[in-house]
Formats: C-alpha cells, sequence, structure tokens
C-alpha cells in the first residue's frame, strides 16, 4: 500500500493528492505509514501471493475475502490506507476510505477481527503516541485517524482514536498503562456529543482523571 500511494500513477494522482489536500507532509505519510489500495481486484492478492504468502493467511486476516464460489479478491479496493499498528509496532489491521462520492460505497472499510486483531483492545495511534503520553504525562483521545495524523503533525504528539469503534474497556485499560490523565476532544456535531459523555462514563469507572474539551460547532481536531 505505502509502494502504491508513492510509486504508481494513481496512487500519486488520488492518493496522494488526498493526503496533500488534507494538509498531510512527507514525515506523516511515513510516521503513520500511510498507503493506497489500487481499484483492482486482486492486487494484493496477486503481489501477495508472487511473494510466496499463503491465501488461506490473506482471507484469515481479512486482507482478503473468498465468495462462496472459492474465488478470492481484496477487500480493500481504490481506497486510501491507514495501518493499525500494535503497541509493540506490528500492523494488525487497516482501515480503509474511499475518495468516490458514491452513496452505495462504504465510507470506511475495516479489517475484521482476526487471530491477530482485537479491535476493542487496540487503540489508533498509540504506537507513536506512547512515549510522548508518558512523557507528558496524559493522554489525548479524538474520534478519527486524521483527528491522530493532524495533531501529531502539529506537535501535538500524545494523541490517539479509538477509531471507528465505542470506546471500550480494554482500550481504556490500555491507555491506563500509559497515564492516568486523559482529555477527550471529540467532533462537536450530536453523535460526537453523545460518543464523549458515554467515553466519560467508562472513563471515569476505571479510575482516570477526565477533562473535556468542546470544540467550536463545525470544528474538529
Amino acid at each position: 500500500f505505502e509502494h502504491n500511494l508513492t510509486d504508481t500513477d494513481d496512487g500519486r494522482d488520488i492518493g496522494l493528492s488526498y493526503f496533500r489536500e488534507r494538509g498531510i507532509n512527507d514525515a506523516s505519510i511515513k510516521k503513520f505509514r500511510l498507503g493506497y489500495s489500487l481499484e483492482k481486484r486482486d492486487d494484493l492478492l496477486s503481489a501477495a501471493k508472487a511473494k510466496g504468502y499463503n491465501e488461506k493467511y490473506l482471507v484469515g486476516t481479512g486482507l482478503c475475502i473468498q465468495n462462496e464460489g472459492g474465488r478470492t479478491y481484496d477487500r480493500f479496493k481504490g481506497r486510501v490506507m491507514y495501518p493499525i499498528f500494535g503497541v509493540s509496532g506490528k500492523v494488525l489491521a487497516f482501515g480503509g476510505r474511499t475518495l468516490r462520492k458514491d452513496k452505495d460505497v462504504a465510507k470506511y472499510v475495516n479489517s475484521p477481527e482476526s487471530t491477530i486483531y482485537r479491535k476493542s483492545y487496540e487503540l489508533y495511534g498509540l504506537y507513536q503516541a506512547k512515549q510522548a503520553i508518558v512523557k507528558k504525562d496524559k493522554c489525548i483521545l479524538v474520534e478519527g485517524y486524521m483527528d491522530v495524523i493532524s495533531m501529531s503533525q502539529s506537535g501535538v504528539e500524545n494523541v490517539v482514536a479509538s477509531s471507528g469503534t465505542s470506546l471500550t474497556e480494554g482500550q481504556i485499560r490500555l491507555i491506563h498503562r500509559f497515564t492516568e490523565n486523559v482529555t477527550v476532544i471529540y467532533d462537536s456535531d450530536p453523535a460526537g456529543i453523545k460518543a464523549s459523555l458515554r467515553g466519560i462514563d467508562m472513563l471515569l469507572a476505571e479510575g482516570l482523571n477526565i477533562k473535556v474539551m468542546l470544540l467550536p460547532e463545525g470544528d474538529d481536531p
């Protein structure tokens, strides 16, 4: 996916253009290992098999899907790719965002749970943020991938996201390993406010010290 983003025409014209439009620089693209999945049925499948990877594991980790007829194809097609790292820095899963305006296409597609990925126990950006969280003794909690990347790029590096899932006890315990102090910054729309209220209750139940930052309406991190 990283190779596609920088070394293919589509990757540069579509994926890289999108990140540039959102103000993301090369250093952040490298830090978060952002990529692009080509609009092809089996681009990843073919590349992985050519490198000797077993199709069974591509399907097992959700990178590919096998239909009832036994045909295998890529899960992610024509999307910018956000890898999700475990605390130790291994890639466990992906989030893919479509750039098409087509209402029939899901905006985000995420890796399913697998033997290596349990989403309720992972936080987006934690691998990149953990040293800053310990140093500042505070974790800033936001909603999405781009919130994390944009804030990190602006120098606020102690930031993580629950990315596509409601905050879970497993994620809160993960934060608690690094700090007792959490500042919640969710979007200012009703869904964001509702999610932050729910999150506050859970964070308090886990014994953390909470601050909430409300942004002006229409703004996000």
